[in-house]
């Protein structure tokens, strides 16, 4: 058996610049970091070798890999043609809820199934080939942020490049100041579970308007300054670019924000907060906040939302365990 663990990420800046449409013309960028919520995946020889079990929300068994309901196991499994083996995935976060959980899922089951079949990816070329599988084999209208926050793990600046390269720099910082970030950043669960796709389907749609490309450039500034923040240890401009960002982000489609998560930001900066976000493309999940840490308890009071326990992890996608083949 071979299981991985894959974290799931935050976003702080710079999303939807890492849609092909934008950055192919202007470049783009995000600033984001991965945490200590994970997607589990583990690959086991099956019983029978003729059949392949799926266990996921679902269950699948076929005899077939072209049966395969699940599209992304779907599609890895038929390319390295790998059957007879039980795949489970499990997670600490359901999906649709902002922490890139496709991307993240993608990226640990390539780990697995190359490491099933003794093939070593790096983590730069296990994101790219989760944007392969996910952009341009399934056509899904996501950016490439997720496939490389999950694989490399970190708090990183990640760069997207018009000729479609991508480079990632970690954020240096001072410990204490690296500290503080985490202490003073706070999650939580809207209730909502929604899919991102239609989402960014529309913002896909919007790049090509003038004011809409315009708004996302600036959020691209405003990544770049929010990695100068944490360089010079300013926590402070970091939340109030926080804030900025969002406004910005509300600007890209009609479904990021709703009623309801509007009425919970303007609540949480009415009680502490100094800048936010819903994280995601939008619509529900999760809502992150940076807040001092004597304004959060009269914070988590005012939302009455679930708070969201996290820290920062570094490692990124991992084999955690591997045990004896014991048959061929």
């Amino acid at each position: 058996m071979i299981i991985t663990r894959t974290p799931f990420r935050i976003s702080f800046a710079g999303g939807g610049s890492d849609l092909p449409d934008f950055y192919e013309q202007y470049g783009g960028c995000v600033l984001s970091t991965s945490i200590n919520r994970y997607c589990y995946i583990s690959i086991h020889p099956y019983f029978n070798e003729q059949d392949t079990m799926l266990k996921y929300s679902e269950s699948e068994l076929v005899s077939d890999l072209s049966q395969i309901r699940h599209k992304i196991f779907n599609c890895v499994l038929n390319e390295a043609q790998l059957h007879g083996v039980e795949i489970t995935s499990t997670a600490d976060v359901p999906g649709g809820t902002g922490l890139g959980s496709s991307s993240t899922f993608t990226v640990g089951l390539l780990n697995a199934v190359n490491c099933y079949r003794g093939k070593y990816l790096s983590k730069g070329k296990l994101a790219a080939k989760a944007c392969q599988v996910e952009i341009e084999r399934l056509g899904s209208p996501i950016g490439k942020q997720d496939q490389y926050a999950a694989a490399c793990g970190g708090l990183n600046f990640i760069r997207f490049h018009p000729d479609g390269e991508v480079s990632v720099s970690p954020i240096v910082m001072q410990p204490e100041t690296y500290r503080r970030l985490q202490q003073n950043l706070v999650m939580f669960y809207t209730g909502d579970v929604r899919s991102a796709n239609a989402i960014l389907a529309e913002q896909k749609r919007n790049i090509s308007a003038e004011d809409k490309a315009k708004n996302l450039r600036r959020m691209c500034a405003l990544a770049e300054e929010m990695k100068g923040a944490l360089e010079q240890n300013d926590l402070s401009s970091f939340g109030r670019l926080l804030n900025d960002g969002w406004e910005l982000k509300r600007t890209l489609a009609s479904g990021i924000s709703n009623p309801a998560i509007d009425e919970a930001y303007d609540t949480a900066m009415k009680n502490g907060a100094l800048g936010g976000k819903l994280l995601g493309a939008g619509g529900g999940g999760f809502l992150l906040f940076y807040c001092e840490p004597d304004k959060q308890e009269q914070l988590r009071v005012a939302l009455r939302l679930r708070p969201f326990p996290f820290s920062f992890e570094k490692d990124g996608t991992s084999v955690i365990y591997i045990g004896d083949k014991y048959w061929d």
